[in-house]
């Protein structure tokens, strides 16, 4: 995997994309098709170019491993932190909740109460899937499942606007969000 310089000058940054990697090998993005892994390594750079600590880095580039690989808590607390554990935990989605509309929202519920930490960790997180998914509509491909996705999106926005106003991973959000509405629907 390619690094950035920062990458190598954070070792748990550094400890957690290869983790990421690892626990995600195999796994492709629905857009392109290329390694899923492409998704927390560009969480993981917003969160860095936007100065945050490499706590919070990792933390964004380990976000989906206890939603979608076999990683649980305990884990990433021995192998990274506690801290780290606590904020993936706080942006990953309630399992047990099947309806998705409502686990989103319970998912927003429960970055807004988790601190700003977690709150910009969920950011760059949409930030990255609001440019997958303008990609997306861009190219023809749009879907109407894509729908409820854009909906928990400018859902995430409102909260985030409420919460971190002005910041600069809201404002990115606000962007691609706004970029969508020109682009034509299903």
């Amino acid at each position: 995997m390619a690094r950035t310089d920062f990458v190598e000058r954070s070792p748990l940054t550094h400890e957690a994309l290869d983790f990421a990697a690892s626990r995600h090998a195999g796994q492709t993005r629905e857009i392109d098709g290329v390694p899923f892994v492409t998704h927390p390594v560009e969480v993981a750079c917003l969160l860095h170019e936007a100065g945050y600590s490499d706590e919070v880095v990792a933390a964004g580039a380990l976000h989906d491993v206890l939603e979608d690989t076999d990683a649980d808590r305990a884990e990433l607390e021995e192998r990274f932190c506690a801290e780290v554990a606590r904020l993936v935990a706080a942006v990953s989605d309630d399992p047990p909740i099947e309806d998705r509309g409502a686990r989103k929202a319970a998912l927003r519920d429960q970055v807004a109460h988790a601190g700003e930490c977690a709150t910009v960790v969920f950011a760059a997180d949409k930030v990255s899937k609001a440019r997958e998914l303008r990609a997306r509509a861009r190219h023809g491909r749009f879907q109407r499942s894509d729908e409820s996705k854009l909906e928990h999106y400018r859902a995430s926005l409102e909260m985030l606007t409420e919460l971190i106003p002005s910041h600069q991973l809201v404002e990115q959000l606000r962007e691609e969000l706004e970029a969508m509405d020109g682009l034509p629907a299903v």
